[in-house]
């Protein structure tokens, strides 16, 4: 199987991109024709930034499962389609076959049915890094509803606060999840959830670590038995539900600058002929090559570049529970030495966090199938590019450093392996398709190189998110009202004298911790929920493994005898509310905040003291008192 779409030298790069930019419509119908369509599409594209509304392939018919499975089963159906790894190097490691994964997905999606699942219903799955996640996942699609997958690590409140929000009547988890030396509760998060979903009809219970949990009559099923019922029933087909390109495929959840999550909506058509086009490009793939992205499914990485991207592709991906230094810092080269990997996309915090550990994790592993590396969530430092490059790749393999987002859908700026050039810490050039813009604060474009911007495109791609989830209006306001008929990316960058592009981070109130977003406004909003904060003030700083810390700024009521108590106290409570992944770094006391006269809070000034810049401030005069600069200079942890 060959990708007609696949791109194979630098002059193939430039000239699929003049096309994409001479013509827009006439390159991406060229590349959709290459799926499966029950009936093409009326228009290939129809948009306007301003109302905003963008719609691809419209009236096209398709279901994205049969791309991803049945047009492979001819070809591949004896070829694995997913190399399971379980977070235990002593449990025996699962392959599931393109045909496989095909009965697995219409056994599931006939569950799904059996349990009152219909067309558009929205379904959250909350489980571990198991094949059944995917499978799962598939089904949903397979029957048209629409799935929404919150990582295992959020809290029972952020999982309510998204169940009310998607309105998901449907829920499909584990007893319990492994996660390197750690057992996580999945059902008894769902269970805490759910006291605040009464909406909920089902829920869904795969069994996977025997961990005691509770079942309530009328609700909760086991996976396991509601299987044992669609076999009784001889195992039936499930044929896919016909679904128009502009349909919602998924919704998933990602912060903003404000404290509400915001539902970004993905469509079947355009999602699948990006996702698909990007993976095979960026990473060069190879029918037969193992493609191992370490990310969670519950991210959008695991969405279009474990699940959607390779299946549609015909491609082997290898799906992880465990996490890289577990039981040793040497298991993800295990992992690759064991089933050959040989193409390795992990994120710039997993690369740190192995550095640290030095060579010796190294030694006697077989990295040799190994082909192409990628880097996705952050910025890759040149340190750890280097490291990469040297001791994982031993200078034969590409680096494809990513830069894409949730709401893009799929890889955005990248090399391509062996085709375009790679650069340390700049993502490079942007794929077909993609128009980047850099402007200033006035919306004046910054032409030329060598420039400094925040990072904007000037026409849709296929993959671009179509809504928020029941809130156009946030939509319009987060991506399209900033600067006037462009997609603005939050992003700031920089363009060197060649042309490449270098994300320098976010320029909103958003911070990217360990490859992952959280909105400044949510982490203090969970720390304003401890009953002794008056106020609280949230910025990021440089972390050496996660690239980005949390560093708190707190107003507390009291004067408090153990203030390294109170701090535990504040981090527990952010655990509660949003989840592990949210905890502050460092939680500082203060009697008060930089604010202007106006009230508005000057998190320049607590950003750069958070960074360690305690002499160029800027102007404090505006400060409605600026001697309280001076205490949390002096206070800085």
């Amino acid at each position: 199987m060959s990708y007609p779409f696949q791109i194979t030298s630098p002059e193939a790069y430039k000239s699929a991109y003049e096309k994409s930019i001479k013509d827009p419509e006439a390159f991406w119908s060229e590349i959709a024709s290459s799926f499966f369509w029950r009936k093409r599409w009326d228009k290939v594209l129809n948009w306007d930034f301003k109302e905003p509304k963008i719609e691809w392939f419209k009236g096209g018919k398709l279901n994205i499962t049969e791309n991803c499975l049945d047009r492979h089963l001819g070809t591949l159906g004896n070829k694995p389609a997913i190399i399971w790894e379980s977070n235990d190097p002593e449990e025996h490691h699962r392959v599931f076959t393109y045909r496989d994964l095909y009965n697995k997905v219409l056994q599931f999606a006939n569950v799904l049915k059996n349990n009152g699942v219909k067309k558009g219903d929205r379904v959250c799955l909350y489980m571990g890094m198991i094949p059944e996640l995917a499978i799962a996942t598939l089904a949903c699609a397979r029957i048209g509803a629409v799935h929404s997958v919150i990582f295992g690590g959020f809290s029972a409140q952020s999982i309510a606060d998204r169940l009310q929000d998607a309105q998901a009547g449907f829920i499909v988890t584990c007893d319990g999840a492994f996660r390197g030396n750690k057992e996580i509760a999945l059902k008894t998060v769902i269970d805490d959830a759910l006291v605040q979903c009464k909406f909920v009809k089902r829920v869904i219970v795969l069994m996977r670590t025997r961990t005691p949990i509770s079942m309530i009559k009328g609700r909760d099923v086991w996976w396991e038995d509601e299987i044992k019922k669609v076999e009784t029933m001889g195992n039936p087909d499930c044929p896919a539900e016909e679904m128009d390109a502009e349909d919602s495929l998924f919704i998933l959840y990602t912060s903003g600058s404000t404290g509400k999550p915001k539902g970004v909506v993905h469509t079947v058509g355009g999602y699948m002929v990006y996702t698909t086009y990007s993976f095979v490009n960026v990473f060069q793939y190879q029918i037969g090559d193992v493609h191992f992205c370490t990310a969670d499914i519950g991210w959008i990485t695991g969405h279009s570049y474990i699940v959607y991207g390779p299946l549609c592709a015909g491609a082997t991906t290898l799906i992880f529970e465990g996490i890289p230094t577990w039981p040793d810092a040497g298991r993800l080269w295990d992992v690759v030495d064991k089933h050959k990997v040989n193409i390795l996309y992990t994120a710039p915090t997993a690369i740190r966090s192995l550095m640290g550990f030095g060579n010796e994790p190294l030694i006697g592993k077989d990295l040799s199938s190994l082909k192409v590396l990628g880097s996705v969530g952050e910025p890759i430092n040149e340190e750890a590019w280097h490291w990469f490059d040297e001791k994982i790749g031993k200078k034969k393999c590409p680096i494809v450093d990513t830069w894409w987002q949730t709401e893009t859908g799929g890889i955005m700026i990248s090399n391509m392996a062996r085709i375009t050039p790679s650069k340390p810490s700049y993502a490079t050039l942007p794929l077909p398709g993609i128009q980047p813009i850099l402007v200033d604060e006035n919306s004046k474009e910054i032409e030329g190189n060598e420039v400094s911007g925040n990072l904007c495109i000037r026409f849709p791609w296929p993959g671009i998110l179509r809504t928020t989830y029941g809130d156009h209006e946030r939509y319009r306001t987060n991506y399209f009202a900033p600067y006037d008929n462009l997609y603005f990316t939050g992003d700031g960058c920089y363009r060197d004298a060649e042309g490449n592009y270098r994300i320098t981070g976010r320029v909103d109130d958003v911070l990217n911790v360990s490859g992952h977003r959280i909105g400044t406004a949510e982490v203090e909003n969970a720390i304003n929920m401890h009953t002794g904060v008056i106020e609280s003030a949230v910025v990021g700083y440089p972390h050496d493994i996660k690239g980005q810390g949390i560093y708190a700024y707190v107003i507390f009521q009291n004067t408090h005898d153990d203030e390294n108590l109170t701090r535990l106290d504040i981090i527990q409570t952010v655990s509660r509310v949003i989840g592990a992944i949210a905890k502050p770094d460092k939680v500082q006391f203060v009697s008060g905040l930089p604010k202007t006269r106006s009230g508005k809070i000057m998190r320049r000034i607590l950003r750069k003291i958070a960074e360690g810049e305690t002499e160029n401030l800027g102007d404090t005069s505006t400060l409605l008192d600026p001697a309280i600069v001076d205490e949390i200079k002096m206070g800085r942890i």
